[in-house]
């Protein structure tokens, strides 16, 4: 076994090589300014809208030989018309003598439906209401309206109460339509919240049972397997039975150590809860592993996120299992490359050199490792090399 490369105890720094080229992520600046200039075209557009309305309805009644002063007043509330949506009251007000002594009607309709819709009801919206009330029931001069009958006062009255109302309702309405939306916005976030709390409260009890049938059966069995590696080292005086009892011994403590952390990070539900092994455990994994490796390393952060630090350590020891069950004899070649904001592992080993043991495998160890990728934001890869080995490709993203 040799190796070359890791800036951990009992290994050294190799020379920086030429890794893969990282993904980047391109954003298309014009993308992004179409997104932000639609609200505002669809603003301005609505906008010119209602100014032409209130221009149109000013400029389709006014008389040949109107006063100049109604004139400006009625221009006035049309200008009032683009300040409703900032200053909904100032437009009112500005719009009302435009209509009183002008024929800014449609102006002041249109302001006082943004106040209604922006105060709903509030003072201003009422007293809004009431100068355009007065605006449609009071005519100007006040000398022509000194002169109607009762009978025009009162159609002056009903079409007043029809002018200053239909605004306010369509304002209410918009305006509760909004609040509606809003109480169904919050209504969905709060079912969503409460899906995540079924889902959690789902997976904790899915760990509690698995922690129990962890602790009940493979602690005991695993507790079994050391008792009995103990009694075969004590009764053992041949150097190789000795030997063999030693690492079997040694083997099922620290499998039942690293269990009984499982087993506590199952109970407790944190997902950084509990002591892993990491990246600094590689040097005593590569000696234990009774597998011929070449390591190098290019380029390690000197800080690496422990969830990033454990899925290395467990990418390489599960590669190494698979090249002890799989490939007996064969060499495994490990290079770790930090750099671009990711951490990035390469494990190819030959093709067997001699035939081995046909051990149990249940196919999960890569499928756990392709989990634990996705999860990290990161990506894994495996694939056949052409002198008959086995190559593992993993990414984890550093920035967590």
């Amino acid at each position: 076994m040799s190796t070359e490369g890791l800036s951990i105890p009992g290994i050294s720094m190799g020379s920086p090589g030429a890794g893969a080229a990282d993904r980047v992520r391109r954003f298309s600046l014009s993308g992004v300014l179409s997104a932000l200039r639609r609200p505002f075209a669809s603003t301005v557009g609505v906008e010119a809208v209602a100014v032409l309305l209130a221009v149109l309805d000013v400029w389709l009644v006014i008389p040949p030989k109107a006063p100049p002063y109604s004139i400006y007043l009625s221009a006035a509330a049309c200008l009032a018309v683009v300040l409703r949506r900032r200053f909904p009251f100032l437009a009112v007000v500005l719009a009302v003598p435009g209509f009183l002594a002008g024929w800014a009607q449609l102006a002041s309709m249109i302001t006082l439906g943004t106040l209604a819709t922006k105060r709903q009801i509030h003072w201003q919206t009422w007293v809004g209401a009431g100068l355009v009330f007065i605006c449609r029931f009071v005519q100007w001069p006040l000398e022509d309206f000194a002169q109607l009958s009762w009978r025009e006062h009162v159609l002056d009255g009903i079409y007043g109460v029809l002018v200053a109302g239909m605004p306010i309702a369509i304002g209410l309405l918009i305006g509760a339509r909004a609040e509606i939306s809003a109480k169904l916005a919050e209504l969905a976030t709060s079912r969503d919240r409460e899906r995540r709390f079924h889902a959690d409260a789902v997976r904790a009890e899915e760990r509690a049972r698995l922690a129990r049938e962890m602790h009940d059966v493979v602690s005991h069995q695993i507790t079994l397997i050391a008792m009995q590696a103990g009694a075969l080292q004590a009764q053992s005086t041949d150097g190789p039975s000795l030997q063999t009892a030693q690492v079997i011994r040694q083997l099922s403590t620290r499998t039942l150590e690293e269990l009984r952390s499982l087993v506590s990070v199952l109970r407790s539900g944190a997902e950084d809860d509990g002591p892993r092994p990491g990246i600094g455990e590689l040097d005593h994994l590569i000696r234990t592993a009774d597998v011929p490796v070449h390591l190098t390393v290019e380029r390690l952060p000197d800080t690496v996120p422990s969830q990033v630090s454990a899925a290395a350590y467990r990418t390489v020891q599960e590669c190494l299992t698979n090249v002890h069950k799989h490939a007996p004899g064969a060499t495994a070649t490990i290079r770790i490359q930090g750099g671009s904001g990711a951490l990035n592992i390469e494990v190819r080993n030959e093709r067997a050199s001699r035939t081995g043991d046909d051990l149990p495998s249940g196919g999960h160890g890569l499928t756990g490792l392709a989990e634990r990728a996705r999860l990290l934001g990161g990506s894994f890869e495996t694939s056949d090399t052409e002198d008959g080995g086995f190559r593992v490709r993993a990414r984890y993203p550093l920035d967590r």
